[in-house]
């Protein structure tokens, strides 16, 4: 795993796309922003900011999460879940998905993960659906010790 200091790791947000052929999956570049539980989603939002201003795609970023909803998930499933999975399907937008729906969510050239809480169960399923989801870049916010010792079992 990379270490990258925060403003760095979501500065370089990698290739514009999937950088190996149709016949073999790409696998990402890996890179760790250290936060704590309480703040692993301000760090995501701080990502996904950095790769924006960068010229990433919105429609190229998916956000997981490990607890609690990002509050705009939230504020989407409030209008359905139909609406809000067709949201998702357009690509317009960075899209938000709770590590226990993230599994509908379909592959993006960069995958967040704010390990904002939950168990480590929960972390050991998302992140290995995270990396395989990320076709050019994941990063990770959370608890160095606790991804570390997800990611040794788990990708």
């Amino acid at each position: 795993m990379q270490r990258t200091p925060r403003d760095a790791a979501a500065a370089n947000p990698g290739p514009a796309g999937p950088t190996a052929s149709a016949s073999a999956p790409a696998t990402p570049q890996i890179q760790l922003i250290p936060a704590s539980a309480e703040g692993a989603l301000d760090a995501a939002e701080e990502a996904v900011d950095l790769l924006l201003e960068s010229g990433r795609a919105p429609g190229d970023v998916l956000v997981i999460t490990t607890s609690e909803p990002h509050p705009w998930a939230a504020h989407e499933l409030s209008f359905g879940e139909a609406a809000y999975w067709a949201q998702h399907d357009a690509r317009d937008d960075v899209f938000y998905a709770d590590a226990a729906v993230a599994g509908r969510a379909a592959s993006r050239p960069v995958v967040v993960v704010a390990v904002n809480g939950g168990s480590d169960a929960v972390a050991a399923t998302a992140l290995p659906l995270a990396r395989e989801r990320a076709g050019a870049l994941l990063i990770v916010c959370g608890d160095p010790q606790q991804i570390n010792a997800v990611l040794s079992v788990g990708v």
